[in-house]
């Protein structure tokens, strides 16, 4: 496969101006990060055919409770089998959120790699997203390397009961990892890592900034839809959900469910491309199935790892869905601990 660019994380945390204007929330106080994007080789990572999910990850290790998250050093990871025979009996939470509203989005723009931040509804339906899982103990943060999926997922921890701060981990060079530590171990307790990576984007290829509109009248509704839902037909240069699955499916593999499998809760931002593909594997969707799968923006959806098994809870209507909470001693405990902390 030839040699494709895509967007990687890399950059500090500093106030995003924009946000300002928002006289919306005139309370919202957040550092949001400043990307710059940098070319990578997917020639190597990004074969068509044959991904491996097998063997070890050099990559940042979490260990977290539900009252406290450290950050160390990475290590090498436990393969999935391992973290699976040692950890039969865990139970876990996994939050999905697709993106809330990105300012493309509002101009019916086709959006896929382009950087492109969240529209004021976007952040909106961050910070709802956000009151409904704020009960709901989350450990470590999955993103993409694209600024909407992260202000999503920063924006919904801010209403979080717990009130730990998401940091972004850059462990892209020695460098990075040196000048982004944090010295004081209370600190760490009081926060949650958020790892961003590129293999959770989505690629529209040569549709990207095209109006959606004008390429249905220019190409025709029927050959549009098929690029955009079908299976296993891209658009031009993009890829298609088949190519997307493999991707997202095996980083899923590889880097998160050993997290959840070893006790973790995690939270996933990213796009409806990425995060269809992760409900495939989890739910075991046929590609016949997953095509009329529709995530709507900024709407939260909770699995339950429990015994091995993932079972989708749905998206929880508010903090104090019943059905949620009660249908796990570990959520109803972490929500009893959350009431008696902050009652």
């Amino acid at each position: 496969m030839a040699t494709e660019a895509c967007y990687q994380a890399i950059g500090i945390l500093q106030p995003h101006s924009f946000l300002n204007n928002f006289n919306h929330h005139p309370k919202l106080q957040i550092n949001l990060v400043k990307f710059v994007t940098r070319d990578c080789l997917s020639s190597n990572g990004l074969s068509s055919r044959g991904s491996n999910y097998s063997g070890q990850r050099n990559y940042g290790i979490v260990r977290s409770s539900a009252s406290q998250t450290s950050v160390v050093d990475p290590v090498s990871s436990p393969s999935r089998s391992n973290a699976g025979e040692t950890n039969k009996k865990s139970e876990a939470a996994l939050i999905l959120i697709r993106h809330g509203e990105s300012l493309w989005n509002e101009k019916n723009l086709f959006t896929g790699c382009v950087d492109v931040p969240l529209s004021k509804k976007g952040i909106d339906e961050a910070i709802e997203a956000g009151k409904r899982i704020s009960s709901i103990p989350v450990d470590v943060i999955f993103t993409s390397a694209l600024i909407r999926a992260q202000m999503t997922a920063m924006l919904a921890m801010t209403q979080h009961r717990r009130k730990k701060v998401p940091i972004v981990m850059h462990n892209e060079s020695e460098q990075a990892k040196s000048w982004s530590q944090v010295f004081s171990e209370d600190t760490k307790k009081q926060s949650i890592p958020v790892v961003a990576s590129w293999q959770l984007n989505e690629r529209y290829g040569e549709l990207q900034g095209l109006n959606k509109q004008e390429t249905a009248d220019r190409y025709g509704k029927e050959q549009v839809h098929e690029w955009r839902r079908s299976y296993d037909i891209p658009p031009p240069n993009g890829e298609s959900l088949e190519m997307c699955a493999e991707r997202a499916v095996a980083y899923f593999r590889e880097h998160i469910e050993p997290q959840l499998l070893s006790g973790k809760n995690v939270m996933i931002a990213a796009h409806g491309n990425s995060l269809r593909s992760i409900i495939m594997y989890l739910d075991k969707l046929t590609s016949q199935e997953v095509i009329s799968l529709e995530l709507s923006t900024g709407i939260p959806m909770l699995y339950i790892l429990k015994e091995g098994r993932f079972i989708r809870r749905g998206s929880p209507i508010g903090p104090s869905e019943a059905g949620v909470y009660a249908y796990t001693r570990h959520l109803a405990l972490y929500r009893q601990k959350l009431d008696e902390m902050f009652q």
